[in-house]
């Protein structure tokens, strides 16, 4: 039903490597590609070589390389007059400004990126860049509108046989049921994501919704096998070099030892993340590894008044408008507390 998992965004000579492929392989590939193409002249292959390196660079979390590389690309396609390369260029940035938690300007490039590639014919471009904003609403907390977006990327991509897009979408209808409290749903939209990706071989995909089913089975309880989970997609991730996948990972593994009620272990995990998170200048993941460390030290009896300080202090260094999701979990965290020293 669905067809093997492949990267669109390594284009021209780049194209027969595998979605899989470690990072660090891809990136060393992608210069050395970049170089050639230069050499030629040619724009469009100069183009699509730096948009490879501008997302190894991304995902490898090394974000300001990969915010030179992706404007590059751009400049170079435009010079070009190639507006399908644009429109990938502008994909890869609009991604990049999503994972700095720059949400205003992660929709404002990737809806450029959908229009220019609608203009150009590039479908699978399209595809991603409507992907992209309905992940940026879903992340910011725009939940409506982000899942009809998913729904309708679902069905298409299983329309086409697209096992990427499909597990994507899977995932990310898994993620809002979560979050509405529909455990059931969530865990059988994860399961499939799970199954279809391993079938197509994306393991980038099979490593997040690993992580996903452990966050649901924690929930219910099952915290040595969301701990397994865990353990199996930490290993992809390495293996692929994915930087901020791994430390999404380390974050979930402090949520489910924080719900075992295994505290300070939690606490070692968490601050694990936050180093992680700030090592990629990814400010979402190091905001909820510090809130799911401030939890953990409150429960290990830190004095309450020093920790909603500091909860205080991460509620105003967030951005309601970029990041008003993660902000409305960490004033949840704050009423909690007061309710309990009431």
């Amino acid at each position: 039903m669905y067809g093997k998992a492949f990267a669109p965004e390594y284009q021209g000579k780049l194209r027969d490597m595998s979605v899989n492929a470690a990072l660090g392989d891809v990136l060393a590939a992608a210069l050395e590609r970049e170089s050639q193409a230069a050499e030629e002249g040619v724009g469009l292959a100069l183009a699509q070589a730096r948009l490879a390196v501008a997302e190894a660079y991304r995902r490898l979390g090394r974000l300001d390389e990969a915010d030179a590389a992706w404007r590059a690309s751009y400049r170079t396609a435009r010079s070009a007059g190639e507006r399908g390369a644009m429109a990938w260029a502008l994909w890869s940035g609009g991604t990049l400004a999503r994972q700095r938690g720059q949400m205003a300007a992660a929709v404002r490039w990737l809806s450029y990126a959908r229009d220019l590639a609608k203009q150009s014919g590039e479908l699978i471009a399209y595809g991603y860049s409507v992907a992209g904003i309905a992940e940026t609403l879903r992340i910011r907390g725009d939940y409506e509108e982000a899942r009809e977006l998913h729904v309708q990327l679902l069905a298409e991509a299983r329309k086409r046989g697209e096992c990427r897009h499909t597990v994507w979408a899977l995932e990310g209808l898994a993620q809002l049921d979560r979050n509405a409290g529909d455990l059931a749903s969530a865990w059988e939209r994860f399961a499939e994501a799970a199954e279809i990706a391993e079938e197509g071989g994306d393991e980038r995909g099979l490593a997040w919704a690993l992580r996903g089913m452990a966050d649901v089975m924690s929930l219910r309880g099952e915290h040595d096998e969301a701990l397994q989970l865990l353990s199996r997609a930490e290993r992809i991730c390495r293996r692929m070099d994915l930087a901020s996948a791994l430390a999404y990972n380390r974050k979930m593994r402090g949520n489910v030892l924080f719900r075992a009620c295994w505290y300070g272990e939690a606490a070692r995990t968490y601050r694990d993340a936050k180093q992680m998170f700030q090592s990629i200048n990814e400010p979402r993941g190091a905001a909820l590894a510090e809130l799911g460390l401030l939890k953990s030290l409150d429960k290990l009896g830190r004095p309450r008044p020093a920790t909603e300080h500091d909860l205080c202090a991460l509620r105003d260094r967030l951005d309601s408008r970029e990041l008003r999701h993660t902000r409305r979990m960490v004033e949840e965290a704050i009423s909690e507390m007061a309710e309990i020293a009431a």
